[in-house]
């Protein structure tokens, strides 16, 4: 091929194959940000956690253990990421960029103060293996949802509704206090946040190919924050199922 041949070819490139190329490296960089966004706030999360746990006094203040109740702020902080979570979901239009990072930074935080609890109900050497498990597990279904061309829309459906109904489980087991449904509830929240880490993983890679994030749009970083606390959300509640499936309890 002589070089004007070679121009020609390179000024009438396929543009749906030029496209593609393009849409794939954006979502490769929105990606990236989410997973960066995300380590971020589980960081904050485990840190506060385990300094809450070793300070008798934070956590005193939180959760009583002789009584075995939580103080009014222990409720405060457990409830509190709730409507965090709510403010980031529908208030994405209205809140700036820097306003959302500073939300999701406060839900991380808060989410640290609240799961302290876990380093006083099991043995440490435990948490960090459930740790481990979770991580290994949830490395594996975000790259099978980020490699896999199959469609998980349907899938993903279905893994919602199994969450809405155990949801509505445990707030029947609330009142029932059953060891054996509990049981039986962590290990289906185990499946379904499994299912839902690979589609929520395929989900914001098709966003991110229709997303310009270079261009610094505040939208783009937005979503970003947004995909952080999904997938932030799928990890803490897969990590929560097998905590109380194989973590080892203090006598």
């Amino acid at each position: 091929m002589d070089t004007h041949n070679f121009n020609q070819y390179q000024q009438y490139q396929d543009p749906i194959e030029v496209q593609n190329v393009e849409s794939v490296s954006t979502a490769k960089t929105f990606l990236s940000r989410v997973f960066s966004w995300m380590f971020l706030g589980l960081a904050t999360t485990g840190l506060l956690a385990y300094y809450f746990a070793a300070t008798p006094s934070l956590i005193g203040a939180l959760y009583n253990p002789l009584s075995g109740g939580m103080s009014m702020l222990g409720y405060v902080v457990m409830f509190a990421p709730f409507a965090l979570v709510l403010l980031m979901s529908f208030g994405i239009n209205r809140l700036s960029y820097p306003a959302m990072v500073l939300t999701f930074l406060v839900f991380s935080a808060l989410m640290g103060m609240s799961l302290s609890f876990i380093f006083l109900a099991y043995a440490a050497a435990s948490i960090y293996m459930v740790f481990f498990i979770t991580a290994g597990l949830f490395g594996t279904m975000a790259l099978l949802g980020y490699t896999t061309h199959t469609d998980l829309t349907r899938f993903g459906s279905l893994m919602m509704m199994l969450l809405i109904g155990v949801i509505i489980a445990s707030v029947v087991n609330f009142f029932m206090h059953s060891a054996t449904f509990d049981y039986v509830i962590s290990f289906i929240c185990v499946a379904v946040f499994t299912g839902l880490t690979a589609y929520d993983v395929q989900k914001l890679k098709n966003i991110g190919g229709q997303v310009n994030v270079q261009s610094g749009d505040a939208s783009a970083g937005k979503l970003s924050i947004l995909g952080a606390l999904t997938l932030y959300l799928d990890f803490i509640n897969l990590f929560l199922a097998l905590l109380r499936i194989f973590g080892g309890r203090k006598n």
